[in-house]
């Protein structure tokens, strides 16, 4: 079980890198096959701009493009994010998180004579009313070739329908969970540019022998102001750039809850090998008096803890391979289908594999190989040999010390704006558990007699032996716990935040809205500006506000800017002025929020260089307004939004109905507005505050199961330090069962042993749990998240939980028990 305890760790760790090296392997795929030898673009756009551009390049750069020296073949594409296509069962195929991609069909090879986009099946779209989609995305939505297609933009049109004509991807084939439409490049234009005659960029391949780099140099000598060339290879890396920084958080996420897994796993070899130092304790004796060295002692024991971590590694690294599949699988749910890459399996991952397993393991047996090393020689002439357990006083109070400095971290943190905080406060967390660790002996021995006191009104003399076992060993009983008080208490504490975060969205939506309706796209995706048009139409509504974001450049920091009607929000929203006046919010100026005022020293007057698309325009902060939620830290107005290259596409609409109009009707009429828009929905209040718990929820349910790994292998250490504890008390069991205890009664001892180890794990953890829980919600309430919440009824579920767990953990020891022969037992030296 101690092997089994490092092949979960380790293979939580290979599984974590090969799936982040498949994540790269895709992407990077598809970013070469994306792209041209030379691509030219608006001047000083960047590849990861293209969600965000509104600016193009003219159709007659095409025709100019074509006739440089060196040019095979030079295409104008159009494109655009935020186009999803509608399955034949009325739902969007894709969304949450992975774009809905449209661009124009043209057929010519990517960089370094790599095919771009190909057709697979039928043909490639040549008209309008004609469409042609990726095969995952066909077979998804239920559609084959010369079936009507269904597809919803932000664009000028709303819905757009087509008959599906062929099936198309690019050389990579897989989308990595995106959806592609391809249309003709006069319908893109019509749809996405409004019907002129321009292009998102142009696509230029180089003739046989030809460097991109200096095919760009030619390419730029013909191009007008406002239009720049830059290499494939350049286009391609700008645009994986912003993926990588992604695929690394992913892989410091997984690794992150591999690394708690493995601390868990550490507990377990530490007890394992202690009890079985112990138990092996005369034969070391007997081989120091034979002249072994206490280096040869340790060294014996560091190499068996080296051969279980080999072979724990070897089977681990096989099992992340098979762990890493259901990760994919995992994050496919999510949006992010592998489906069409395989697995990379890299010299990365079987290099970490080893190195952790075997390291994790030697460093958790040092500590009882040391023990080992200090038998002394004449302990193997006594009857009874033990060895030196150290002072648990000692212990406790380093623990205690150790734990008074996190906390002091913690408060120090929490008492005012620090630099660092996030390492501060993990410092901290980490301090205050390792204390708890080294202190569990002493603070588990009021618990354990507790429970004992319970014991023994229920379970009379079977509830005293599991209360007397139990205390036998503290450190053990302890260290047993500890893996599941660490598990426990991150557990609790997401709970605690997660709760925390719920309660502050429901009190944001009610304290600042004042509205009655929200529409809102159901994956966080843009919609087209007509909706909103139409629904100002609706009888019965007084304001509509509408509000827009994207990503900019503000100062030399990469953030959001917002934009508001100011008017209309002020009817549907309690919007707070601090300082300067809404009033002016014309042209280029902005609004800041209170919070980013504090952080940024943002003030009433200054100007803000805001970089959109490659185009910076200055924007003059003119008030100050408290933070509320679909607020950023920045905010224009509509027009100026559009002035300085924002996309024309809204976010939210929030409404409010005119006095006496009826809510019914008034929700009704907006309805019919987005009945066939799939990616659009219509809440009210309630509703909304729920879609924005959603996320949070999902969160903590993958954070639950991430950390489920980390349970697993701690009820593995009750169970092996149970089975160990059996193994070690045979002749006491065998005397036991001699004076008249039962089968039934010996196995009802186990379990109740069991019972206390997960009882006492779950409550240390608990209360560990709520007090982080507690420290992240108050470091994170300038970020919103202001309202405390304590899911008791969750917490008291963990805690019966446990105890089912320690039942369940004890039914191989206790049954393995009962089974002893008494007599041998008895006889066992």
């Amino acid at each position: 079980m101690s092997t089994f305890a490092i092949v979960l760790g380790v293979a939580f760790v290979a599984g974590s890198l090969v799936f982040t090296a498949t994540l790269d392997r895709a992407f990077t795929s598809i970013m070469n096959g994306t792209v041209g030898d030379v691509m030219v673009r608006p001047a000083g756009q960047k590849a990861n701009d293209s969600f965000a551009q509104t600016r193009t390049v003219p159709a007659s750069v095409v025709a100019k493009v074509r006739k440089v020296p060196g040019v095979a073949r030079a295409e104008g594409d159009v494109t655009s994010y935020s186009t999803f296509v509608v399955g034949k069962n009325g739902k969007i195929v894709g969304g949450q998180g992975a774009p809905g991609i449209a661009v124009s069909f043209h057929d010519a090879p990517a960089g370094h004579d790599t095919p771009g986009l190909t057709v697979r099946e039928g043909r490639a779209p040549t008209r309008a009313g004609e469409l042609a989609l990726d095969p995952a995305t066909a077979r998804r939505a239920g559609y084959h070739v010369g079936d009507t297609v269904n597809v919803v933009t932000s664009g000028e049109k709303p819905r757009v329908t087509g008959k599906l004509v062929g099936l198309a991807s690019y050389s990579a084939g897989s989308m990595v969970g995106a959806s592609l439409v391809v249309m003709d490049s006069a319908s893109a234009q019509d749809l996405y540019a409004g019907g002129r005659d321009v292009f998102t960029d142009v696509w230029v391949t180089a003739e046989p022998g030809h460097d991109q780099a200096a095919l760009r140099d030619a390419v730029a000598k013909v191009l007008p102001a406002g239009s720049e060339a830059v290499t494939g290879d350049q286009a391609a890396k700008e645009a994986g750039d912003d993926i990588k920084k992604a695929l690394g958080f992913i892989s410091t996420f997984l690794l992150i809850f591999a690394g708690v897994a493995l601390v868990v796993g550490s507990f377990l070899i530490v007890n394992t090998f202690s009890i079985l130092v112990a138990q092996r304790s005369r034969e070391l004796a007997l081989l120091r008096a034979l002249g072994a060295s206490r280096r040869q002692v340790t060294r014996s024991v560091l190499f068996e803890a080296v051969v279980v971590g080999f072979v724990g590694s070897t089977v681990g690294l096989g099992l992340g391979f098979v762990l890493a599949m259901g990760i994919k699988a995992l994050f496919a749910n999510l949006g992010l289908d592998l489906s069409g890459t395989p697995l990379e399996f890299t010299p990365r991952a079987v290099v970490a594999a080893y190195v952790v397993g075997m390291v994790v393991t030697a460093v958790a047996a040092y500590l009882p190989a040391r023990r080992a090393a200090h038998i002394a020689p004449v302990a193997a002439l006594r009857d009874e040999v033990a060895l030196p357990e150290g002072t648990v006083v000692r212990r406790a109070l380093a623990g205690a010390l150790m734990a008074l400095a996190g906390a002091g971290a913690l408060v120090w943190v929490l008492a005012g704006d620090r630099d660092r905080e996030t390492i501060w406060l993990g410092g901290g967390l980490l301090a205050v558990i390792l204390g708890a660790v080294l202190m569990s002996p002493v603070i588990g021995r009021p618990l354990i007699r507790t429970i004992g006191a319970v014991y023994r009104k229920l379970f009379g003399a079977v509830g005293t032996l599991a209360e007397q076992n139990s205390l036998r060993n503290p450190r053990r009983t302890a260290a047993t716990a500890s893996a599941l008080m660490i598990g426990l208490t991150l557990v609790v504490m997401m709970s605690v935040f997660g709760a925390s975060a719920n309660k502050s969205v429901d009190a944001l939506i009610s304290k600042n809205f004042t509205g009655d309706y929200v529409v809102s796209g159901t994956f966080g995706t843009p919609f087209s500006p007509q909706v909103v048009d139409q629904v100002k139409r609706v009888p019965g509504v007084d304001a509509v506000a509408r509000t827009r974001f994207t990503q900019a450049e503000i100062g030399s920091e990469r953030t959001g800017l917002g934009a508001v009607d100011p008017k209309p929000l002020a009817q549907v929203a309690r919007l707070q002025v601090q300082q300067g006046s809404l009033d002016q919010l014309v042209g280029k100026s902005v609004f800041v929020t209170d919070k980013a005022a504090k952080d940024k020293g943002y003030r009433v007057g200054d100007q803000l260089d805001v970089k959109l698309g490659g185009v910076t325009t200055s924007m003059q902060v003119v008030a100050v307004v408290k933070a509320m939620p679909a607020l950023l830290d920045v905010t224009t107005s509509i027009q100026g939004f559009e002035a300085a290259g924002g996309p024309r596409q809204d976010n939210y609409a929030f409404i409010s109905r005119a006095p006496g109009a009826d809510a019914a009707q008034v929700r009704s009429g907006v309805e019919r507005i987005v009945a066939g828009i799939p990616t659009v929905a219509v809440k009210d209040q309630g509703e909304f505050a729920a879609e924005q718990r959603e996320p949070i929820d999902q969160m903590l349910m993958l954070i639950y199961a991430l950390l489920g790994l980390a349970v697993i292998i701690a009820i593995l250490g009750i169970i092996n330090t149970l089975a160990l504890s059996v193994i070690e008390r045979t002749r006491e069991v065998g005397l036991l069962r001699a004076v008249g205890l039962s089968r039934p009664q010996l196995r009802r001892m186990v379990r109740l042993e069991s019972v206390v180890i997960a009882l006492l794990g779950a409550l240390l953890g608990v209360a560990l749990g709520i007090g982080f829980g507690v420290v992240l919600q108050r470091s994170q309430s300038s970020a919103g998240v202001a309202e405390l919440a304590i899911p008791w009824g969750r917490l008291g579920l963990f805690v019966v939980l446990a105890g089912v767990v320690g039942v369940l953990a004890a039914w191989w020891p206790a049954r393995r028990a009962a089974r002893l022969d008494v007599l041998k037992a008895i006889a066992t030296d």
